[in-house]
């Protein structure tokens, strides 16, 4: 795995925030932002595959991995995350980066383009899109409402992380399982695997049917900067109808597909690497 640098700096509202910094050998500097629950641990296998030829933050979002929970949980929005975003790339003096942003982290990118799109020199959208599908709202919905239960020892966490995600990953194996548990979990002083992230970061389920959002207005909006978007083809939150329509809509817009992935891939498939790869070099 590739050594990092921990990064903490302070949020606009003074919480103490976590990121890890990887060197590079030149630009395009990379912000990777992760997705609801998860944190900056998301990005150790892409980040091993680009093999130090670009310098990236992988950031946790307030709430998450060894970033302070929000006393104020309204907080927990994307506005909120995008800027952020901005006072972790003003600290560092970086004025041009590409966003890298899974689930939610993409939906920061788009935020951080349509509020300061002189800093954003492309996009990489991880299984997002401009419709987010009703049926993998459901499914998010229907695991934030209900909290894990406590677990003693990794490897029952890793049984824990397979049933909520084992849907996205059907040929991971009991070591790629733990892999990622130990992304997902951190110890507790008792030795004991414990979820990263504040059990408030999402509001209680809506009673009723869960509807798509529909941001194509939005999406409309931003400029039409290098974007590529990433799906996985078993993809319940992201449709292949609306990757081909975001990418008809943009004319800088490409578009990749993930076999035997669900929401959302790991960005370190062969197919991912090799996408992004050729991304960063037409920049």
């Amino acid at each position: 795995m590739t050594d990092f640098a921990p990064l903490w700096y302070q949020s606009q509202d003074g919480l103490d925030l976590f990121a890890r910094q990887y060197p590079g050998k030149a630009p395009p500097h990379l912000l990777c932002m992760h997705g609801l629950t998860r944190n900056s641990a998301d990005f150790e296998g892409l980040v091993d595959q680009l093999e130090g030829r670009y310098p990236v933050l992988a950031v946790d979002q307030r709430g998450r991995g060894q970033s302070a929970w929000d006393p104020e949980p309204a907080r927990y929005q994307v506005p909120v995350y995008a800027e952020d975003m901005f006072t972790l790339l003003e600290r560092q003096g970086i004025t041009s980066t590409v966003l890298i942003g899974t689930s939610m982290g993409g939906l920061i990118a788009l935020q951080m383009l349509a509020m300061r799109p002189d800093l954003v020199k492309g996009i990489v959208l991880n299984d997002i899109g401009a419709v987010i599908e009703a049926d993998g709202l459901a499914r998010i919905q229907g695991y934030m409402g209900k909290p894990p239960a406590p677990v003693t020892t990794w490897e029952q966490a890793a049984r824990q992380t397979r049933a909520v995600n084992g849907l996205a990953f059907p040929d991971y194996t009991d070591e790629d399982w733990l892999r990622f548990a130990r992304r997902l979990y951190r110890e507790n002083d008792a030795g004991h695997p414990v979820i990263a992230f504040d059990p408030a970061i999402a509001p209680a389920p809506a009673s009723g049917e869960v509807q798509a959002v529909d941001m194509w207005a939005f999406y409309d909006s931003l400029p039409d900067i290098p974007l590529l978007i990433i799906r996985g083809a078993l993809s319940d939150l992201l449709s292949a109808e609306c990757v081909a329509g975001m990418v008809r809509r943009k004319r800088r817009a490409a578009a990749v597909t993930i076999p035997n992935r669900g929401h959302a891939p790991a960005l370190d498939e062969p197919e991912a690497v090799s996408a992004i790869a050729e991304f960063l070099a037409g920049l």
